[in-house]
């Protein structure tokens, strides 16, 4: 009885949703008895429902994750833990595996099967976390097929290409099959750069070869290199997943990826340059799980973290984030911003383009098809009611005036400016055409950061720093205050660092700063009124982070400009 009631819950779900009938809920539930077979997939085989209506439907009520197979790119890890005849038997597909996390996702047609889940992790040795997600079962079947009947990784995917016989040119036709290999090398390039936490990667043809690089943690690395004969096909693949024109080789085109991979949604903004040896494609990867990150996550120090929620706070004027491109100034304009993200606020952002899709903040990308500008983005907001604003980039004057139009008259304004320094941002406003007396009063404050990466926990090492390296920290000539250094293992591919952290200098402006802004005073003087209110420089916080063991000295003066303390050490 509590079967029956559970079928007919979910078929009374479908008829109030408008999804089907009374009349094809009452003729399904007379096969469903005959064949006995779940309603779902009875409701599919007489044509008045798809499985993805099914799927994401019993997903809702059951309160659990669904996927969509055919969006997902196997990740070949995870394949090679579990057996294909154990899949089978179980009705379950592994479709990531995070090995730092222990960390697997598998899709299953009945995510409450527990007997199939304790087998998985018993088989596995107890160790990994298995988080189940729900998919319809034809695809599982299908998909099985798939990722377990052909090769997924780069080596033999390659070995593949060079000993068959590939048509390129079908690549762009439409219904593609898994089964081409570029389709699958592209595929495996893409699910090695995520798992590698890669912001960018690099497609760069050259006369005879092509050169693939990845940015990790702000450095590029080359991870392959390809005969050149193989650039067409991926080339090809790359636009059409894009949404690129293929034909179109000599002209910049830009597009964007939305792909399952790893086990959650991936964006990736894909962009071609003609070069002399053929198209450059680069693509940023957009994870938006490790780039939105709560506000109290971001790594500040308590002090910083608490005078940042105090200037949140205030209900008008202009947060500045400044940095270099790259220095992860999106990532904290969007931490701040989904710190005040409730159902009590109106958020509205201009972006060039839109990175992170957030739920509630109203988004618009920045678009000559649209005929849409900060400038004039700002004054169409203005009337749409927000709380808050978020401009992309303060580049010129009518963006400056229009911004702090908005701040002037109530608003909360978000926006970056590129300067190497906090205090750099009021003579930068200056030369863009903003005047003294409309900058003071309404700027709430500046961050200025850099990103610098985190030594290996696994690997690095310690050492007594030599005389000019203790100067520069601020240590004592008989100090026997100890700090790290890279060394390089497997878990950083030998790079000595993993991940990365932001260091900031954090700029609140105060009614004595206002009145010196408001008299043009030369930045000596604003430097020392900020330093007697307890500003901390870029370098100071590097400093700390060195003492604390989390980064060395070398990568600090990488990114940082450290020159006035090696001025005072000679």
């Amino acid at each position: 009885m509590a079967e029956q009631r559970r079928k007919l819950r979910i078929g009374e779900i479908m008829v109030q949703q408008g999804l089907i009938s009374r009349d094809q809920l009452r003729i399904a539930l007379i096969e469903q008895e005959k064949n006995d077979i779940p309603l779902g997939r009875q409701l599919v085989l007489l044509g008045f429902v798809t499985e993805g209506m099914v799927r994401d439907l019993i997903a809702t009520t059951i309160g659990q994750e669904s996927i969509d197979l055919s969006s997902v790119i196997a990740d070949e890890d995870a394949l090679s833990l579990v057996p294909e005849e154990f899949s089978r038997r179980h009705r379950l597909l592994p479709i990531a595996f995070e090995s730092h996390a222990q960390k697997m996702v598998v899709a299953m047609a009945d995510v409450f099967n527990v007997v199939a889940l304790d087998q998985l992790r018993a088989m596995l040795g107890g160790e990994i976390q298995l988080k189940p997600v729900l998919a319809a079962e034809s695809q599982l079947e299908e998909y099985t097929d798939q990722f377990y009947g052909y090769e997924l990784s780069v080596d033999g995917i390659l070995h593949e290409i060079e000993t068959g016989e590939i048509d390129y040119q079908s690549l762009a036709a439409d219904g593609i099959e898994y089964t081409q290999p570029v389709v699958r090398l592209v595929g495996a390039l893409l699910i090695n750069a995520v798992k590698l936490a890669v912001s960018d990667i690099h497609f760069e043809p050259e006369y005879a070869f092509l050169r693939i690089r990845y940015r990790m943690d702000g450095v590029l690395h080359q991870v392959r290199s390809l005969h050149k004969s193989h650039w067409a096909g991926i080339a090809v693949r790359l636009k059409v997943i894009s949404g690129m024109d293929i034909a179109e080789t000599r002209a910049p085109q830009d597009g964007r990826i939305n792909i399952n991979l790893c086990g959650r949604q991936i964006d990736f903004r894909v962009s071609t340059h003609p070069t002399i040896h053929g198209e450059n494609i680069v693509l940023r990867v957009l994870d938006r799980e490790k780039s939105i990150m709560p506000l109290d996550n971001m790594g500040l120090r308590d002090e910083t973290l608490a005078e940042l929620k105090v200037m949140m706070t205030r209900p008008e004027g202009i947060l500045v984030v400044t940095g270099p491109t790259g220095s992860g100034k999106t990532t904290t304009l969007y931490s701040l911003l989904s710190h005040q993200n409730t159902d009590e606020v109106n958020i509205m952002t201009l972006e060039d383009p839109v990175e992170y899709p957030v739920t509630m903040m109203r988004q618009t990308s920045i678009s000559e098809v649209n005929k849409i500008d900060f400038a004039n983005g700002i004054r169409s907001i203005m009337r749409q009611d927000p709380d808050i604003i978020l401009v992309g980039e303060i580049r010129d004057a009518d963006t400056a005036t229009m911004a702090f139009r908005a701040a002037m008259t109530g608003h909360q304004v978000f926006s970056t400016l590129h300067t190497n320094s906090a205090l750099g941002t009021f003579p930068r406003l200056l030369d863009i055409g903003v005047s003294p007396d409309i900058m003071a009063g309404n700027i709430i404050g500046v961050i200025a950061q850099r990103l610098v990466r985190l030594l290996c926990t696994s690997c690095k090492a310690t050492y007594i720093p030599v005389d000019e390296e203790r100067a520069i920290l601020g240590l004592k000539s008989d100090s026997k205050q100890v700090v790290h250094k890279k060394v390089g293992c497997q878990h950083c591919n030998n790079t000595g660092y993993r991940g990365r952290m932001a260091i900031i200098e954090l700029l609140r402006i105060d009614s004595k700063m206002d009145a010196l802004i408001a008299r043009r005073s030369p930045l000596d003087e604003l430097r020392k009124l900020a330093l007697e209110n307890g500003f901390e420089t870029l370098a100071d916080d590097g400093v700390r982070r060195i003492l604390e063991g989390l980064t060395s000295l070398e990568e600090v003066m990488r990114v940082i400009d450290m020159t006035s303390r090696l001025a005072q050490v000679h």
